[in-house]
């Protein structure tokens, strides 16, 4: 492990010197010469499968004109293209053109504001603004996007293409694909019109039902009109309980408040509670959320803890890990989870403060380069924070039933979770269900955890067999959806069948993109389209496929395909050692 450290430390070194490369997060998108055979990836450095995507050039509009222009091009010579977006936060290969002859169209340089209407209260700005300069230009005019994502390092058309999402059951709910009261969007066209055309969308049309969920499968979005609000203040407290009653008191929670969200840690028998409500305008205070883990965090650090947790792995030290993770649970409390009540100190709660500081955070995307001293904690670049992150959402009649199965399965094993709450636990999410083809069919609560992915994709994780087990109790016993831009492949698996618009959502792709060229492998896998499996050894290891072999599992390693202890019609990688 020193030797581990020590390189770590050699590379960091190199780089500090050498200065040719910055703290903000880096262009996914990589290219020899003249933007020509170029690789993409997502800002974690790898896909679910850990292939490397390859395409053979990368463009970037500056106008509706130009991205019409690119289209065209693509469609013409039915030749296969994607969208980019900034940062491509996306787990999913959503961004990966089809073939090494495929085209990326980034969206870097359509990040404009093309209009604020503060008398209707709409906003219309192009694909790639970022969530974080949409929210403020908005307060800037008086007016505010109620929900939003906890990251605002998201692109407006990325976070519509994959359903993202804040936590709310009022009003409309959470999803910012509720607020879209119009788009435009560059599709393929006949030889007729040119082989491109932009539509144009509003309330009025069904087609923006299948448009504002999209998985990318349709175009290019171009322009997106928000409906938005009269600016308002929030109070956020919150208040630490014993989740002896969690299955009850979520559902009341979230009932209660416009904003609340809990973070659940199952092995401390701890739930926190998100107490956050809309307050007045006039009401006192200029509070400020600046999320702890979306700062600058230093590489020294994150390399050390990456040590640690490697060591703990290979130890099956279990102990080691619900220590650090109780540790880091006090420090999250210490600091006020990143609250402050003027922008630089925490003085108590509640902390209030306009909704676009309180809203949504992502201070490590602003930084100054300081040649990776800090960085966004899961930049790819040195490779020292690697993890998996699981997202679900669960319907309030199926939830205190899924609560109990996690409850149980702790029970029996009650060390196994201390990997998600040494990330911050699991954390709950409200949202409503909606009217787009691909978005929510039930009000529900969203479980996304974080947890330890190996750099090796043959080495098994501690505790390998409860993390499946919890995965394939909430997306197969109890019919969990996947969040479209996280999760693991298996996730993924005929979830087409869970959304009664379906066919609704492919005759609009179908009458868009008919040649498929906006489709690649695996978004015609999710949409029941191809029928690939990824069957090889170590295959559920990394989620890309529920083992029915050990081979799939790791019987050298002494991880056997077993059922589950809890839900028995799982099979998990079991350790028998």
């Amino acid at each position: 492990m020193k030797v581990l450290k020590t390189s770590i430390l050699i590379i960091f070194l190199l780089v500090f010197v050498n200065g040719v490369v910055s703290s903000p997060p880096d262009d996914p998108v990589k290219c020899t010469a003249n933007n020509t055979n170029c690789v993409i990836t997502n800002s974690y450095g790898a896909f679910n499968d850990r292939s490397t995507c390859r395409a053979s050039q990368v463009m970037y509009p500056n106008t509706e004109q130009e991205l019409i222009s690119m289209v065209a091009s693509a469609s013409k010579s039915n030749t296969k293209v994607k969208a980019a977006t900034r940062y491509s936060h996306s787990m999913p290969k959503l961004a990966c053109p089809g073939g090494h002859e495929g085209i990326i169209i980034s969206t870097n340089k359509l990040n404009h504001v093309v209009n604020v209407d503060v008398v209707n209260r709409r906003m219309t700005v192009e694909s790639g603004v970022l969530l974080r300069d949409l929210i403020n230009e908005a307060a800037k005019n008086g007016l505010a996007l109620p929900y939003t994502p906890y990251w605002w390092g998201l692109t407006v058309a990325g976070l519509l293409a994959t359903g993202a999402h804040g936590s709310s059951l009022w009003g409309k709910g959470s999803a910012v694909h509720e607020y879209v009261v119009s788009m435009r969007i560059v599709t393929p066209a006949t030889a007729e019109e040119g082989y491109a055309k932009a539509r144009s969308l509003n309330e009025s049309d069904e087609e923006l039902d299948a448009a504002k969920v999209s998985l990318g499968v349709l175009g290019v979005v171009s322009q997106v009109t928000l409906q938005l609000e009269p600016l308002f203040k929030r109070s956020l407290a919150y208040v630490m309980k014993n989740d002896s009653d969690l299955g009850e008191e979520v559902i009341r929670f979230g009932k209660e408040h416009e904003f609340g969200d809990v973070t659940w840690l199952p092995t401390q028998k701890k739930a926190l509670y998100r107490v956050d409500d809309r307050v007045p305008i006039n009401q006192p205070g200029h509070g400020l959320y600046d999320t702890l883990g979306f700062r600058h965090t230093p590489t020294i650090q994150l390399a050390s803890a990456r040590a640690t947790e490697e060591l703990q792995e290979a130890t099956r030290d279990a102990n080691g890990k619900c220590r650090d993770a109780q540790s880091a649970t006090r420090t999250a409390q210490t600091s006020a989870f990143g609250l402050t009540n003027n922008g630089t100190i925490f003085t108590g709660y509640p902390v209030i403060g306009q909704n676009n500081r309180i809203q949504s955070s992502g201070s490590c995307l602003d930084g100054k380069e300081d040649a990776l001293l800090t960085i966004c904690s899961w930049d790819s670049r040195l490779q020292l924070l690697f993890f998996y992150e699981t997202a679900f959402s669960i319907s309030l009649s199926n939830l205190s039933s899924f609560i109990r199965d996690v409850e149980k399965l702790v029970e029996l094993e009650p060390q196994a979770l201390c990997g998600i709450e040494l990330n911050g636990g699991i954390l709950l999410r409200y949202i409503k269900s909606s009217s787009a083809y691909l978005g929510k069919t039930e009000d529900s609560v969203d479980f996304d955890f974080v947890y330890y992915r190996s750099k090796d994709p043959l080495t098994p994780r501690l505790f390998e067999d409860i993390f499946e087990e919890i995965e394939q109790i909430g997306l197969l016993k109890y019919g969990g959806l996947p969040h479209w831009g996280k999760n693991r492949n298996f996730a993924f698996k005929e979830v087409i069948n869970k959304y009664p618009n379906a066919n609704k959502f492919l005759s609009v792709k179908i009458k868009y993109d008919p040649q498929g060229i906006f489709s690649n492998e695996w978004t015609d896998h999710v949409l029941g389209l191809s029928k690939d499996v990824i069957l090889r050894d170590g295959c559920a290891l990394e989620g890309l496929c529920i083992c029915s072999e050990d081979r799939h599992c790791a019987p050298a390693k002494k991880y056997y395909c077993r059922p589950g202890r809890v839900y028995k019609k799982a099979r998990v990688c079991t350790f028998e050692g």
